[in-house]
């Protein structure tokens, strides 16, 4: 079985010592995998060769022309059938699921995009699959081509001189690989673990597959729910939930009541209501939050929320309903942001990342993945706003935003008791689905 990738590009020359070492070098030799530059600029019909122009409606850079890419691609088609590929950031995300199904097709053209894009008609008229190798930006589609090809490649038969490589590996097992050690046993003061050096087969394999579960835990536990293991190891092992457990003690959660925006965008501080007192706490402690900080610099609404909490934790409250004494018991009223960091630092020792939460859309945020992987290395709070929302300058000031939710229809205006329920389940939900399907 051989494969052959067409690459569309500019730059034919880009490509001249990428694939000219290690195995895919080798597998080229073999014959295994056959790679032709094609370079756009012979298929201009243009005077000058040219491949790009302004776009329609203004605005800045330019835009690769229908023609070149679309007689291209004709041309190639003529001689073969060839699954066409744009490369482009609206595509698909490329993952390890998606390398080995292309490994399949016999032949695959890509379409190497450069400036701004390419005319949105070559979509219809050409391509069969769109791909994005990940949420950043390119100079050029050629390295995400350079990308898939390597990945794709270690799919065909005979390109890797083990075929058990691509079985172990992080993401074709669901995960991240287990710790790797060669020779010495023992470097400086760091040594092997001893289970690998006692010829047990069967134990070493548990070993690495218990390992395999801790570190995608520390640094992908979106991937958990995916990984592929023997129903016995999954069975006994229990470090994913201990390590969660202390996880979700790195996070503090903010209800901030100033500096807020009223209706008309004016700065104003907000009044702290009785339900979102007794919903969020409810909900933090369900989460294992380590503190709920009601933040408020009015004196008079510290105090009902003193008093609110006094009646639940040492009044008739107290007796009458255990779960919610439980509840307040991680609730801490304080005047002013400064003060919530200042105490975290002292009890941690360290500063904590401020994450600023609002349901107004911004270019710049982070997703509930990374404010995990984030998590697992440091204390965070997560800060809530009520009224209309935090002051642009307050947002402006925090270190990460997190990314707002988003309803089916474009309705966006929840409560914030609400809105603290849904992003702590969903900063958790990958792990939690994990952790209950055992």
């Amino acid at each position: 079985m051989s494969i052959t990738f067409n690459i569309i590009t500019l730059f034919p020359n880009l490509f001249d010592n990428v694939f000219s070492y290690g195995v895919i070098s080798k597998a080229i030799t073999k014959k295994l995998i056959n790679i032709n530059y094609i370079n756009l600029r012979e298929f201009s019909p243009f005077k000058h060769k040219i491949t790009e122009d302004y776009p329609y409606g203004g605005g800045p850079g330019l835009v690769m022309k229908v023609e070149p890419i679309y007689y291209a691609v004709n041309a190639i088609k003529e001689k073969k059938l060839t699954k066409v590929i744009l490369l482009d950031p609206r595509g698909q995300k490329f993952s390890d699921y998606y390398a080995r199904k292309l490994s399949n097709e016999k032949d695959i053209t890509f379409i190497c995009g450069r400036y701004e894009g390419v005319d949105e008609r070559i979509r219809k008229l050409v391509v069969d699959e769109e791909y994005s190798i990940g949420d950043y930006i390119l100079t050029g589609g050629e390295y995400a081509a350079i990308s898939m090809i390597d990945a794709i490649s270690r799919y065909i038969p005979g390109v890797l001189g083990d075929h058990e490589s691509t079985v172990e590996e992080s993401f074709a097992i669901g995960g991240l690989e287990y710790p790797q050690y060669t020779r010495p046993n023992k470097f400086i003061d760091e040594t092997v673990p001893e289970i690998l050096l006692s010829g047990h087969h069967a134990k070493i394999k548990k070993w690495r597959q218990n390992e395999s579960i801790k570190i995608t835990l520390q640094y992908r536990k979106d991937l958990l729910k995916n990984m592929v293991f023997n129903k016995d190891v999954s069975s006994e092992n229990k470090t994913h939930m201990v390590d969660i457990d202390k996880i979700s003690k790195n996070l503090r959660v903010g209800l901030m009541h100033y500096p807020m925006q009223d209706k008309e965008g004016d700065v104003v501080s907000t009044a702290l209501t009785n339900m979102d007192l007794h919903d969020i706490s409810r909900t933090c402690k369900s989460y294992n939050v380590e503190k709920f900080y009601v933040i408020n610099p009015v004196e008079s609404q510290r105090n009902i929320a003193k008093r609110v909490m006094k009646h639940w934790l040492l009044g008739f409250g107290s007796t009458y309903n255990e779960n919610r004494r439980q509840a307040f018991e991680i609730v801490e009223i304080r005047e002013s942001l400064v003060e919530v960091i200042k105490e975290i630092e002292e009890a941690t020792g360290e500063k904590p990342l401020i994450v600023a939460t609002t349901a107004r859309k911004r270019k710049k945020h982070i997703d509930f993945n990374t404010f995990f992987d984030k998590l697992v290395r440091q204390n965070i709070l997560l800060l809530f706003g009520t009224g209309w929302g935090f002051t642009e300058d307050f947002l402006s000031s925090v270190d990460y935003l997190l990314k707002p939710i988003e309803g089916i229809k474009g309705f966006n205006h929840l409560s914030v008791r609400s809105a603290v329920a849904i992003i702590l389940d969903r900063i958790y939900r990958d792990i939690l689905e994990e952790s209950y399907e055992k």
